[in-house]
């Protein structure tokens, strides 16, 4: 028997089920707050995800599924999102538009990197991302985006946010952490010591509890901010304070990915084993000029499908739909007719085989609809159908052609 690859699954049943629910739970908040949709391909060019993510980010160093196609072209499956919609974003001239353009996303990404609860190398993202405005008020609004999110999931979360400063900033801010991280280097695991030459803004993110520990004392971007970048921060906290949406300054969030700058955000949960990021994102006002378009100030977030999963609340189950069957071989043709014309309207499932009464019902507890339609030899003959209505248990015979207006009633 062939079995899915390692780190990948099939969703189905229950899991598919809840895959659905998050998904146009979060369609349906991100187009009120004005996104549309688009798509983008799963495969792409190598160049794109190392000139944006960053051949210094563990994505491009050790994850990405890379190879040369029967063209002899060097392409990847997408690691993430936010590039391809950069690219496209680019491609389309939008960045030449004055329009403000927004974007919501979901699909399958690609890492290979070892699979673990929530963690997968063929997972699902959902995510949005902001295009034309620089003022921090969109940072604010796409934070509460993904709060509203997950206040309909159900999910409970803890909202840690950062400052990751800008071109003016950052590079004294550097200096000084690669001063600090020199004299503790002997202590800092081999992946620390790697990124202190390649990006050590990355070594802040190491999950080594031991290279925790010693970060503790490190030098804080947050105390070194530029004007701009300060009034941005001071600006968010006070929008989520009159929000009343709880946070928590985290000095050594960053994100994995090279093209952040200012805003950062993670959502946390602690119902899935370790403390673990469900959802991410922040501002990248330099990404687009990166991949050849006009500057373009931009901020976006990605939701980890598989990583929320599990902690979906369900809605409670609810009768939908039409349970249509005949009880003689004779009405089953019949049948055809009147789902036809109820599958203008409503949820239609067909049973083929003709079966006795108890049997049909039998399989009207499986489905859960709101009506059962049957038909016997003595409904065919009279041109009539039984119906039942299973949230009141009302039951009636009535003409073929008044069954529309019998479920409306």
């Amino acid at each position: 028997m062939i079995q899915p690859l390692r780190g990948m699954k099939d969703l189905t049943f229950e899991q598919s089920e809840r895959f659905v629910h998050i998904i146009k739970t979060s369609i349906e908040i991100a187009k009120r707050y004005g996104y549309s949709y688009i798509e983008t391909p799963i495969l792409e060019e190598t160049a794109l995800f190392k000139r944006s993510v960053g051949e210094s980010s563990d994505i491009v160093g050790k994850e990405m599924y890379q190879f040369e196609d029967k063209g002899g072209s060097d392409v990847c499956m997408r690691p993430e999102g936010t590039a391809g919609v950069v690219r496209a974003f680019v491609s389309a001239k939008l960045d030449r538009q004055p329009i403000k353009q927004k974007f919501y996303y979901y699909g399958a990404m690609f890492r290979y990197e070892r699979p673990q609860k929530g963690r997968l190398r063929s997972f699902h993202q959902f995510g949005c991302e902001s295009f034309g405005e620089s003022l921090v008020y969109e940072d604010f609004s796409l934070i509460s985006m993904v709060a509203q999110i997950f206040d309909t999931l159900g999910i409970s979360y803890e909202l840690q946010i950062n400052s990751l400063g800008c071109p003016e900033c950052m590079p004294y801010y550097k200096k000084q952490l690669i001063e600090f991280l020199t004299h503790i280097s002997e202590d800092l695991c081999e992946d620390c010591n790697r990124r202190m030459v390649t990006n050590p803004i990355r070594v802040l993110d190491c999950k080594n509890e031991t290279c925790q520990s010693l970060l503790v004392t490190s030098p804080k971007l947050i105390n070194q901010l530029c004007e701009s970048c300060d009034t941005d921060f001071k600006k968010l906290t006070s929008l989520l304070d009159s929000a009343k949406i709880a946070y928590k300054v985290n000095t050594n969030l960053v994100r994995g990915l090279d093209y952040y700058s200012k805003t950062a955000f993670e959502f946390i949960s602690t119902e899935i084993g370790a403390q673990s990021a469900i959802a991410g994102g922040g501002r990248y006002d330099r990404l687009v000029e990166f991949l050849d378009g006009k500057p373009t100030p931009a901020v976006g977030f990605a939701i980890g499908i598989e990583r929320i999963m599990e902690l979906v609340k369900m809605p409670e189950s609810q009768k939908i739909g039409i349970y249509l069957g005949a009880m003689c071989k004779e009405a089953i043709e019949s049948l055809f007719f009147i789902a036809t014309t109820l599958r203008q309207n409503h949820k239609v499932t067909l049973e083929y085989s003709a079966k006795g009464f108890k049997s049909h019902m039998k399989g009207v507890d499986k489905i859960n609809p709101c009506f059962a339609i049957l038909i016997g030899e003595d409904e065919l003959q009279n041109g009539k159908v039984w119906i039942k209505n299973l949230e009141t248990q009302e039951e009636s015979t009535v003409l073929i052609e008044e069954i529309e207006e019998k479920i409306k009633n």
